[in-house]
């Protein structure tokens, strides 16, 4: 299967690269620019792409980007620290991001007559983010298949949407993820914050899954006391 893979250089999209590289074939990592101030993530992407030895093509779609508005990741809105999870990390959500992107991968992937798109969204981000749902999915694949009727046959490739970012670290170890080489951090800064809550989501994960977390965090302890609070608060 010649699958295209949306990767942003964190840490689910690389191992999803790294998965497709060792069980399928994958032909190239697409990525984008939507005027995110976590912009650097896609370094990673590049990197991961040299690694693997594939074609890297970045998207600037910045100026639809720019109208998503009331965006903490493209407005000038502060990044949330604590729980993944937690309502104040709905202002992270990008509306309609993931559509987007798949339908001009989709489009790409016709054209350059590739079998499937992958893309990484899985289990811990349905919290928040509607189009990461097994749901929306779904319903992205059926309507390409009429989208693309008679051109194309273009399959979504999405092999973590009912799993955990814990069990996509177990995933990574089995097929050689180098976990220090990919980007989760929403602040974009020189460090993972350790606080926002794609790196409480990333260390925990690693936790979860019994491996060693190789990231490099400002606050590396943070995500202990918020986890449990938000488990309490669930009551779980």
């Amino acid at each position: 299967m010649n699958t295209i893979v949306i990767c942003s250089g964190g840490l689910d999209s690389v191992s999803l690269a790294h998965k497709v590289a060792a069980q399928h074939q994958l032909v190239g990592l697409l990525s984008f620019d939507y005027g995110q101030r976590h912009r650097k993530e896609l370094d990673f992407a590049a990197a991961c792409a040299r690694r693997l030895g594939v074609a890297h093509r970045i998207i600037d779609i910045s100026n639809i980007g720019a109208h998503l508005t009331g965006s903490a990741l493209t407005d000038d809105i502060a990044i949330p620290d604590g729980h993944y999870a937690e309502e104040t990390m709905r202002v992270t959500v990008v509306p309609n991001r993931n559509a987007i992107m798949l339908a001009i991968a989709f489009g790409l992937a016709a054209a350059q007559k590739a079998d499937a798109v992958g893309v990484a969204v899985h289990g811990g981000d349905h919290f928040i983010y509607p189009d990461c749902r097994p749901g929306f999915i779904d319903a992205f694949g059926a309507m390409q298949d009429q989208a693309l009727d008679g051109y194309a046959s273009v399959s979504l490739y999405a092999p973590y949407v009912h799993i955990s970012k814990a069990d996509i670290v177990t995933d990574g170890v089995n097929n050689g993820t180098p976990f220090a080489e990919t980007w989760s951090c929403y602040k974009g800064g020189a460090r993972h914050c350790g606080r926002c809550g794609t790196c409480v989501e990333r260390r925990e994960a690693f936790h979860l899954a019994g491996v060693a977390d190789p990231t490099d965090y400002e606050d590396p302890d943070f995500w202990v006391a918020v986890t449990a609070r938000f488990s309490v608060k669930e009551g779980k």
